[in-house]
């Protein structure tokens, strides 16, 4: 009897452990946050300094898990949040495939509802709301953020991801590091297109080198910039 109660314990619990680690959701948070702990891990080891920047905040998911784990390993960044709060704007860049209008919208009062339940004070980020084509486009290079440790990059659009480089392109530097969500989405028809606006930023770029540094989930990859000038 005792036999057969162990058993069926044992399978009560292997059960609960499969829908807990087979659920989407949960995969993916655990993935994200392995990547988070890696990346300011290293970042805090190789005393890299500055913000952390977040281009699609979407849930609040990935804020919340840069938050703390920076704060796990004594990185001191602000955060900061770039999202229209509106979810995805219209595109008619056929590289865009699959994303459609208004996804991913979570409102500007949500959000700030989800950092304090997720216990991230009002003055450790500062939020810019708006579509990239218009509030990006009205910072200059000396404007904050200056300085970036790290760039999360979950704006799912090509023509979006295009602006957030331009935007990132005056503000990358030695040591920082660059994640892109997105990555692996691509189509029958087009590569993904956040990484073909990496590509293209790289193509005209002689001073920057981005290295694979670490992967999450299917869909993300990650890169640690690196100035080609040290390399002599």
């Amino acid at each position: 009897m005792l036999r057969l109660r162990t058993r069926i314990k044992n399978l009560v619990l292997h059960r609960l452990r499969e829908k807990v680690l087979f659920q989407p959701s949960w995969r993916e948070k655990a993935c994200r946050q392995e990547f988070f702990y890696n990346a300011f891990k290293a970042l805090a080891f190789n005393c890299i300094d500055g913000d952390y920047a977040e281009f699609g905040c979407s849930g609040g998911m990935t804020f919340a898990l840069a938050y703390h784990e920076s704060r796990r390993h004594q990185h001191k960044a602000k955060l900061w949040a770039f999202d229209s709060f509106q979810g995805l704007p219209a595109s008619r860049d056929e590289r865009d495939q699959g994303w459609k209008e208004g996804m991913m919208a979570t409102s500007l009062d949500t959000f700030h509802g989800l950092c304090a339940s997720n216990g991230i004070p009002k003055e450790a980020y500062e939020v810019v709301p708006g579509f990239y084509e218009h509030s990006l486009t009205t910072f200059s290079p000396d404007d904050e953020p200056r300085n970036i440790a790290l760039a999360y990059v979950d704006c799912d659009l090509y023509s979006s991801t295009k602006t957030v480089l331009q935007f990132l392109e005056p503000r990358l530097k030695h040591g920082m590091i660059v994640a892109f969500d997105d990555y692996f989405c691509w189509s029958p028809s087009q590569i993904a297109g956040e990484r073909r606006a990496m590509l293209e930023l790289l193509a005209h770029h002689s001073r920057w080198a981005l290295v694979p540094f670490f992967p999450f989930g299917w869909h993300g990859n990650s890169f640690v910039v690196e100035d080609r000038r040290i390399l002599g």
